[in-house]
């Protein structure tokens, strides 16, 4: 007989019909129900056995984390949090588990321990949800784009720029670190590496986007990036993924539409799509937050925090306001920052970014035109403001909870001023004339944005550490798997 999914029986409404389910047992109790989930739902199915008629042999088989095979009859469930569930008629062990080795035990496990199995934490709950939201995020950001025309673009993971000038990449050689050729100034003889050049992997896709966008119009772009960064926090990882369009003929105003539409369609999508999952990931959230002072708990649960994200327009704000809003602000003037806001020209941190969403303005924030002094190279510059401050036409969108979820701007058209900010800030322009050419050729005003993918899943999920939204965390230190 073929196999139905979990998910498919435990919305039929066909009792008494003969089915066959596989998948993993949860736990067996009593000598009798076996709870099994085969990963198409959250839910388990109830299997009932009847331990008289079974071989004794096979039932002490029944540990959690064993893979089986059922044949039975589907009726209706007489207990209790099930609709459905399964008579057994066949059993068959297709996987033992051995409950002395096996790590993941019928109890609550913390997530640090799950980290350091991350390979089996899939078959819990939390991850069965966790990882079923980031897919339907996922297929929502490429849904997105493709309603509205855009074209797919796989930009490089091996490049030989960088786009950030932050200068925090892994390189990328093929020698033998024991012995690497040199010059004669003592200098790595890079010509007998493999590309004949240094190499990195990309911190971003965005730069080869612009050439993609200034020819097919709108592009975006979703891989994974690199920042080599020592940060070990739980909003930082070494390996990410990035979604990032580009569009030409876009102003700020444009870029911020769009941001704003994307974030709201995907969220949408994950809640219409992800009942479940996030009733489940509510619920646990819900829990932890019991062990927090009240003080520190959240004044909304997560779906109320998600559909307060949808159903209130994105607060714009020039970066002049909210530094003027920070330092007049309680936390500020009663030194309760970590970071104190003293003057225009502060970056801001995620304590800042949180009390502008969260205390001041109550929705999420767009922040725009900041110094340019802290900001990218290729961010449009525009006209110096009344005190002669120099901003650039940059935009971050600020959610709750988290801080920046999207950095972007409009991109710097104009040859002349993006050669001598590249020159002003030690970005090498003779190798990137390939990036320049796209302003000396039909120059158009074009904008784009970045949005990391695990910020957003950490958002919509609930979870408070990045290392729990994605399958296997690179951090420093830790590359396993």
């Amino acid at each position: 007989m073929k196999r139905i999914k979990i998910k498919d029986l435990l919305n039929t409404t066909e009792f008494g019909r003969q089915a066959t389910v596989m998948g993993w047992v949860r736990t067996f109790r009593n000598n009798q129900f076996i709870a099994v989930n085969d990963g198409s739902s959250i839910n388990n199915l109830q299997a009932v056995v009847d331990f008289n008629n079974t071989d004794d042999a096979l039932l002490k088989r029944l540990h959690t984390g064993a893979a089986i095979a059922i044949t039975g009859e589907v009726v209706e469930s007489l207990g209790k949090g099930q609709r459905v569930e399964i008579k057994v008629k066949e059993l068959e062990i297709l996987g033992d588990s051995d409950p002395e080795k096996y790590p993941l035990q019928p109890k609550k496990h913390s997530l640090e321990f799950l980290r350091e199995i991350a390979h089996l934490r899939f078959r819990t709950n939390t991850f069965n949800a966790v990882f079923k939201v980031r897919h339907a995020l996922a297929f929502a950001v490429h849904k997105f784009f493709n309603e509205r025309g855009f074209a797919y673009i796989h930009t490089p993971v091996i490049t030989g720029s960088d786009a950030e000038g932050a200068g925090e990449m892994f390189k990328v050689t093929t020698f033998d670190l024991d012995q690497i050729p040199r010059n004669e100034d003592g200098s790595v003889n890079y010509k007998e590496d493999f590309f004949g050049r240094p190499t990195n992997l990309t911190v971003s896709g965005q730069l080869e986007g612009e050439l993609a966008a200034m020819a097919l119009g709108e592009i975006y772009t979703f891989g994974p990036t690199f920042r080599a960064e020592n940060s070990n926090t739980t909003r930082h990882l070494a390996e990410f993924w990035m979604i990032e369009p580009e569009m030409a003929f876009y102003d700020l105003n444009d870029n911020m539409d769009l941001a704003e539409a994307l974030l709201k369609y995907v969220i949408s999508y994950a809640l219409e799509n992800c009942k479940d999952e996030l009733d489940f990931l509510q619920s646990r959230l819900s829990e932890e937050e019991k062990q927090k002072p009240q003080a520190e708990r959240s004044a909304l649960n997560l779906k109320e925090k998600l559909k307060f994200c949808i159903e209130n327009d994105f607060e714009r704000v020039n970066y002049t306001e909210a530094i003027d809003i920070l330092r007049k602000s309680k936390p500020n003037q009663k030194r309760q920052f970590k970071y104190l806001i003293d003057e225009w020209g502060a970056d801001l941190q995620s304590e800042h970014e949180r009390y502008l969403v969260e205390k001041h303005f109550k929705k999420p924030v767009i922040l725009i035109n900041y110094p340019a002094a802290i900001k990218s190279f290729y961010m449009r510059q525009n006209e110096p403001d009344a005190q002669g401050r120099e901003t650039v036409g940059a935009m971050d969108i600020l959610f709750p909870g988290i801080g920046e979820i999207v950095g972007g701007s409009q991109r710097e058209e104009r040859l002349e001023k993006l050669e001598q900010r590249m020159y002003d800030m030690n970005i090498p322009v003779e190798e990137m004339n390939w990036f320049l050419d796209t302003r000396r050729f039909g120059s158009a005003p074009h904008s784009g944005f970045g949005l990391g993918f695990e910020r957003l899943v950490l958002f919509v999920t609930g979870m408070t550490n990045i290392r729990d939204v994605i399958p296997f965390p690179r951090t420093p230190k830790n590359a396993e798997f």
